[in-house]
């Protein structure tokens, strides 16, 4: 959890329910609010010229949802969606940055937080550029387990279907299914019930 929800609730943040697919904000739109997953997930993503959807991140419980362009004059680059019924957290701006004034700890967890996601976004944008599909594929997935509790070795569950995982990495869906049968017979995962472990 990026900020207590006990704190967030005591500077006057809301929680509001989130059915599948439901628009938290759209590409486009001024930031206005900081919002907290409380349970859920969360995707952030972008249509390309030719219609198809890029995912850039998934997030979920206890991550902020594109918090640092609440410190910059712009709008968002993404539109974030709901991917399963979701429960989030928002604060006013204002309201944020008072917080954030009076807990100076607050403000360097999040100065933390930005900059590992900042550190395995660049590490993942590297993998992307490969021509190789399992590099693209380990380094989402990689990317993905480090905000987990849990490193060792098949302990982190992934959340994405092999569609999900296309978008992720820029990659058609059938090569996603080769490239993840090929990553468990050299046993860098595990797929048990179809659900795939790293």
């Amino acid at each position: 959890m990026l900020i207590e929800e006990e704190l967030l609730l005591s500077y006057g943040a809301a929680v509001e329910e989130l059915k599948t697919s439901e628009m938290i904000f759209e590409e486009g739109d001024t930031p206005r609010l900081f919002y907290q997953i409380s349970k859920g997930r969360i995707k952030l993503s972008h249509f390309n010229e030719d219609g198809k959807e890029l995912i850039l991140a998934v997030l979920h419980d206890g991550f902020s949802v594109c918090e640092l362009l609440l410190f910059i004059e712009k709008k968002y680059p993404v539109s974030a969606v709901a991917i399963e019924p979701t429960s989030i957290i928002t604060l006013s701006k204002e309201k944020f940055m008072r917080l954030l004034d009076e807990n100076p700890n607050i403000s360097r967890d999040i100065n933390n937080f930005l900059s590992q996601r900042l550190y395995y976004k660049y590490i993942m944008l590297q993998n992307n550029t490969s021509l190789h599909p399992e590099i693209r594929i380990k380094g989402a997935l990689e990317y993905h387990k480090s905000f987990s509790n849990d490193l060792s070795k098949f302990a982190f569950e992934v959340p994405f279907t092999r569609k999900e995982l296309a978008a992720i990495t820029g990659l058609r869906t059938e090569t996603v299914v080769r490239t993840i049968k090929k990553l468990e017979k050299e046993h860098y995962l595990k797929i048990i019930e179809r659900k795939i472990y790293v």
